[in-house]
């Protein structure tokens, strides 16, 4: 297999190819290397990546395999990790000047199930600022001159590009969902809690979500698959057992899905040429999709979910900015001084507004199964010159973040010569059928351009 090849494989087929000896990890390995040494001078994903290193893991995987001992599911295939999530090997500094050289002791909780399933560590992918609205370096693979998204930028953009098959990011309002459609990628986050979070920067515990970046929806169902579990260190973490994703993601279903399109008060401030390709969308899926109005809930969502990250960001980067207050932006110096605005009482409320609103989507998704929306207001923005400017708007991601609710991303459409995403929001704890309701979108609905 040429080194293009080896480049566009999924994790899936990588790790079955690895297992049967038809290709090896140095070679997938070297590969990915090859494609970063190549590219990342542009795309600048990647924070750290130690090519010795990486490429000794694989051999090892190699030596493992060939010893016939018991492979895992991710068995000598790259990963990327985005830079606020601890590895024992490779630096996290957080995206900050302020944690240069910041070498952690142990691996955070995710990726040690990594390892444990056999998966070879490639590196560091880039992160904004303590994973808040500050820009990164990272440019958008797909057009260099926009905007790659927002804090998992760097994960959503090596894996975009060829440079990784599978990449972790986080999400506290729409760090996953918005860098996946920004990027052209599969993007997935999880219910909330699925994914333990010991060893990753807390910014808003009670919305931090570990999600995933890949190319497929089996990669997303695999990756999830290996990650999830209970660890008592992380408040979030739910002790009850929960059922792979991966068979029911792949199962097949005699019905067609059905879709509550949901809009919300944002939808009219939104580009136009984002809502003329969902309407042509929902033209191509007919019937199976419904308008829904849940505009009180969205409106009423989103404020209480700008509060809880508000007050939980002060709180978490306040020390940082009293110890630090040199080496912080200026743009997160002053969300902090805002989340001093924000009073207890509020935030208590704005926390504990979540289950009634659950309750209160409890009859959309039995009678339409999954929500249909934007993955972001539109096409990732163009950087102004010399200056990174935005990371976009995560106004069509954040309700469903607040709600713990699991959200994938699927690059269905193109416009202008850009990726768009479309994102599909299931019912809590819910995972595996929204993973198999948009693998079911993207087989029926061929990637192509919108005009």
């Amino acid at each position: 297999m040429d080194v293009e090849a080896l480049q566009r494989l999924t994790a899936t087929v990588a790790a079955k190819l690895i297992a049967s000896g038809d290709i090896s990890s140095r070679d997938l390995v070297s590969a990915c290397l090859a494609r970063i040494i190549v590219r990342d001078g542009d795309v600048r994903a990647w924070a750290h990546v130690d090519p010795e290193r990486a490429l000794a893991d694989a051999c090892a995987a190699d030596d493992w395999r060939r010893s016939g001992r018991m492979l895992g599911p991710l068995h000598g295939v790259p990963v990327g990790v985005k830079d606020i999530i601890d590895t024992s090997d490779y630096r996290t500094e957080y995206g900050s000047s302020a944690f240069q050289g910041r070498q952690p002791e142990k691996d955070a909780a995710c990726v040690a199930a990594l390892r444990s399933s056999g998966a070879v560590i490639l590196g560091k992918t880039v992160t904004t600022e303590f994973a808040t609205a500050t820009p990164s370096v990272t440019r958008n693979p797909c057009h260099l001159e926009h905007s790659p998204g927002g804090s998992s930028a760097g994960s959503a953009a090596a894996v975009a590009d060829f440079m990784v098959p599978i990449a972790l990011g986080t999400q506290t309002a729409g760090s996953v969902i918005r860098p996946a459609s920004f990027c052209g990628t599969y993007g997935f986050k999880p219910s909330y809690g699925l994914i333990p979070r010991t060893g990753v920067l807390p910014y808003a515990p009670s919305l931090d979500t570990i999600g995933v970046l890949a190319r497929s929806i089996d990669d997303l169902a695999l990756v999830c698959d290996v990650v999830q579990g209970f660890d008592s260190n992380d408040p979030a973490s739910n002790g009850k057992r929960r059922a792979p994703l991966s068979p029911t993601a792949a199962m097949q279903w005699p019905l067609a899905p059905r879709f509550a399109f949901v809009k919300g008060p944002q939808w009219k401030g939104a580009d136009s040429i984002m809502r003329d390709a969902f309407a042509e969308l929902a033209e191509t899926l007919g019937a199976d999709v419904v308008d829904v109005d849940i505009d009180l809930i969205v409106e009423t969502g989103l404020a209480a979910a700008q509060v809880v990250q508000a007050y939980e960001r002060t709180q978490s980067f306040d020390p940082f900015l009293q110890r630090f207050a040199g080496q912080i932006s200026t743009r997160l110096a002053s969300d902090i001084e805002l989340g001093r605005c924000v009073t207890e009482s509020d935030y208590r409320r704005a926390c504990d507004a979540t289950g009634s609103m659950r309750a209160a989507l409890d009859p959309l998704f039995a009678d339409h199964g999954t929500i249909m929306t934007a993955a972001a207001p539109g096409l990732a923005p163009r950087l102004a010159p010399r200056d990174l400017g935005t990371t976009g708007d995560p106004i069509f991601n954040a309700l469903w973040t607040y709600l713990g609710l699991p959200a994938v991303t699927v690059p269905l459409l193109e416009c202008d010569g850009l990726p768009l995403g479309v994102q599909l929001v299931g019912a809590l704890y819910d995972d595996a059928r929204l993973l198999r309701t948009a693998r079911l979108l993207t087989e029926r609905i061929a990637i192509g351009s919108v005009a």
